[in-house]
């Protein structure tokens, strides 16, 4: 199958989704069936004109229950609108005062 690539139109960008594992105080793994949906990820793709705030690579903080899921080969992306997203990682002296 030929490499495929999404570019994602209007103002969205499309995030892999970072999930950390959970542990509890005492040691035990928590499974994924039972953790929330993680509302953080990477940007991996963005349209042309979603933010200029926002570049590839970013990881991101978007609303919880946002997006449409799609699976390209046997990875999971997740499709957000850029007006979604709060907050992004930043190194702490890149904010202004």
């Amino acid at each position: 199958m030929e490499d495929i690539k999404v570019q994602p139109l209007q103002d969205f960008v499309m995030l892999e989704a970072v999930e950390a594992e959970e542990v509890t105080k005492g040691g035990i793994v928590i499974p994924d069936s039972a953790k929330k949906k993680p509302a953080e990820g990477i940007i991996v793709a963005k349209a042309a004109d979603a933010s200029d705030e926002i570049s590839l690579g970013d990881r991101v903080i978007y609303k919880e229950y946002s997006g449409t899921e799609i699976k390209l080969e046997d990875d999971t992306y997740l499709l957000v609108p850029s007006g979604d997203l709060l907050a992004k990682y930043v190194e702490a002296d890149a904010i202004p005062e």
